[in-house]
């Protein structure tokens, strides 16, 4: 039976195909986010607060005096992430980590950000970043806690409302608590920093595995040879159907060598003895 040559669409099937595999592997960066994310949510249930001043005055300057410690904090999905009352990518980037799966399967793109982590604005990240910023409900208003939001983002904020008496506006006043209650809020803030950074360390895992999952799928000539990287990864793909739904290449991208280079990219926190172990067998696999 004549070997089936590679194309456009089958590298495409078979790249899409791994890539969701990659994406839905226990990894420790994959836990790690997931974690991160549970962390978030123990301070989303004790009160129904939205966006305020908190302020402290039990701390003391150098001259013995009493002053007082303030900052901003914004309960929304969409919520700064270091105190300031204007919106910003940070605030963005923790909505799309936060409800990745819901964004996923709207089709929307809740990695962009971490996938152009390095690039400046460019029409393919505004494009995707607004895709997902109305898929939510946001209002694209400069105020991260606009009350403009419908949809996810309404139904998020409107746990955290206070109706308050006079303006609306938050630095006209400022919610007395104590020195606890006010570490308590920050360590908020910073568990939804915690949810980004660990969505971009895992988002880097991924990425680095699928620039090398194209160089190999483009080099292939025949189909058999992207269903036998499958196979070395673990990842079962029927021929008849990417076929029904629609010996060139670098010693390295020989797919047995490629699943290797690619399972090595996984779990990346190991030991110096491990990757030592890791390197021999994948320097082995070369002779």
């Amino acid at each position: 039976m004549a070997k089936i040559r590679m194309n456009t669409e089958l590298r495409n099937k078979l790249f899409n195909k791994m890539k969701n595999v990659f994406e839905n592997e226990d990894t420790q960066e994959r836990e790690a986010y997931l974690q991160a994310r549970e962390d978030v949510n123990k301070y989303y249930v004790v009160a129904k607060d939205k966006c305020f001043y908190f302020a402290h005055n039990e701390d003391k300057d150098e001259d013995g005096e009493i002053e007082e410690t303030k900052s901003h904090f914004d309960f929304g999905l969409f919520g700064n992430l270091n105190g300031n009352e204007y919106s910003s990518d940070d605030g963005k980037k923790f909505a799309f980590a936060y409800y990745r799966e819901d964004l996923k399967a709207m089709d929307c793109n809740p990695d962009i950000f971490a996938q152009q982590n390095e690039n400046k604005d460019n029409p393919h990240k505004t494009k995707h970043v607004d895709e997902c910023t109305k898929a939510l409900g946001g209002s694209g208003n400069s105020y991260s806690s606009s009350s403009d939001d419908v949809g996810m983002a309404k139904t998020f904020n409107n746990q955290y409302y206070l109706d308050v008496i006079g303006t609306s506006y938050c630095r006209s006043r400022a919610i007395a608590c104590t020195k606890d209650e006010y570490g308590v809020f920050e360590e908020w803030r910073i568990a939804k920093g915690n949810l980004v950074s660990k969505h971009q360390t895992w988002i880097d895992t991924i990425m680095k595995q699928c620039d090398q999952l194209k160089i190999g799928l483009k080099a292939y000539r025949y189909l058999s040879e992207g269903i036998e990287l499958a196979t070395e990864l673990g990842i079962q793909v029927d021929e008849a159907e990417l076929i029904r739904t629609n010996s060139t290449g670098l010693t390295i991208y020989n797919p047995s060598n490629l699943a290797s280079m690619i399972k090595g990219m996984k779990n990346k926190h190991q030991s110096r003895e491990a990757k030592i172990l890791a390197r021999k067998k994948y320097e082995e696999s070369l002779n």
